[in-house]
């Protein structure tokens, strides 16, 4: 795997790729959080608690307002994978897929430890960050394929028939890598899935995703995006219900207005083929971000996956600015998001000057360890 190198970044091209990462992640976030209270819930029972329109704000979930699940804390951790990775590139030892594979482990610890351990220098800050060390409904799935240090690829997959949405909404950061050839971001997301959902529907939803995030990350639309993934995935086994279901998002779009059953009906069995094709479709029928979740979320399906999955096209394709403020004021893990967000922006722009061969600041490497 490569990356396109030597790419000069002028201010308003940083402080642009700043801001959708920002919004990737913490639409990713806001979606989770909106999702997590009703997740489980039929819509008969969602507008029984919230009302005849539904959940439309913020609702408790784990004991408070704006709480993420286990599908936000390992999006964190792909995003310390991939810091993780480039820093250690220097060292000629490169192989993504491994870094984001040891990031999953420390998420791994954060579910079964009850704090951060200190004698764990190599771990980095995010590892140390404490409010992350809360079990958030992790399904077996990502606890059986982070049980122990081997590592899924695809010619041995873990768990081969997993084809559940947990991977690709873990996937949104890959697509930021927007100095890397779109087939690169697919291949990475794939092998990255594979960890945890081996089954071809689990990964190459994955794929897809984190493809589709990168053609917004670099300014295209979002259908011209989902036209992108389209042409990747067709030469690989086992596309057909992801591209199936892509399509079908587009074809929903022009019959009339949105409503929970045409969600329902893309979601249909509930695989990550169905959820990423949902989440594609509120992204394109909301008039704003705020609609967009919210059709997101009001239905019989899956609703904080689905809202994830929204939250990271539509913060990747309008920015920061464009969520809903009142949400983002009393989301969990906002500096860390925030933190989180600026200091991938500034490795993917800036890494030279932080570890390069002119010198290393020591700070970040305390911070992205190379061990």
């Amino acid at each position: 795997m490569g990356a396109t190198a030597g790419a000069v970044w002028g201010r308003a091209e940083q402080q642009d790729f700043r801001s959708r990462v920002r919004g990737t992640l913490l639409g990713v976030a806001v979606g989770d959080a909106l999702g997590s209270p009703v997740d489980g819930l039929g819509l008969a029972e969602i507008r029984e608690e919230y009302g005849a329109e539904g959940l439309l704000d913020l609702g408790r979930g784990y004991g408070r307002r704006g709480a993420v699940s286990h599908l936000t804390q390992l999006t964190l951790f792909s995003v310390d994978g991939l810091i993780r990775a480039q820093v250690r590139r220097d060292t000629g030892a490169w192989h993504p897929p491994t870094d984001l594979h040891r990031a999953y482990r420390r998420w791994a610890a954060t579910q079964r430890d009850w704090g951060p351990d200190e004698r764990r220098k190599d771990d980095g800050w995010l590892a140390r960050e404490e409010w992350l060390y809360a079990r958030r409904d992790p399904t077996r799935a990502l606890l059986l394929g982070l049980g122990d240090d081997t590592m899924g690829t695809l010619d041995v997959p873990k768990n081969p028939g997993e084809t559940g949405p947990e991977a690709a909404a873990r996937s949104a950061p890959f697509g930021l890598l927007v100095g890397w050839e779109p087939q690169l971001v697919v291949q990475l997301a794939v092998e990255c899935a594979a960890q945890t959902h081996g089954g071809p529907v689990g990964y190459l939803s994955a794929g897809a995703y984190a493809v589709i995030v990168h053609a917004l990350a670099c300014g295209e639309s979002l259908d011209g995006a989902v036209q992108r993934a389209l042409a990747l995935l067709a030469p690989r086994p086992g596309h057909e219900p992801v591209s199936e279901g892509l399509q079908h998002a587009l074809g929903a779009v022009r019959q009339g207005i949105p409503t929970p059953a045409r969600v329902e009906e893309l979601i249909g069995d509930g695989t990550a083929a169905g959820l990423v094709s949902a989440a594609v479709y509120c992204a394109l029928v909301g008039e704003d971000v705020r609609q967009g979740l919210c059709l997101a979320v009001n239905h019989d399906g899956p609703s904080a996956a689905t809202a994830a999955l929204t939250g990271g096209l539509l913060g990747a394709l309008h920015g920061e600015t464009a969520l809903p403020p009142a949400w983002l004021a009393e989301l969990e893990g906002r500096p860390t998001l925030l933190e989180l967000a600026d200091d991938f922006a500034m490795e993917m722009t800036q890494g030279p000057a932080l570890h390069g061969p002119a010198g290393a600041s020591p700070g970040w490497l305390a911070r992205y360890p190379r061990a």
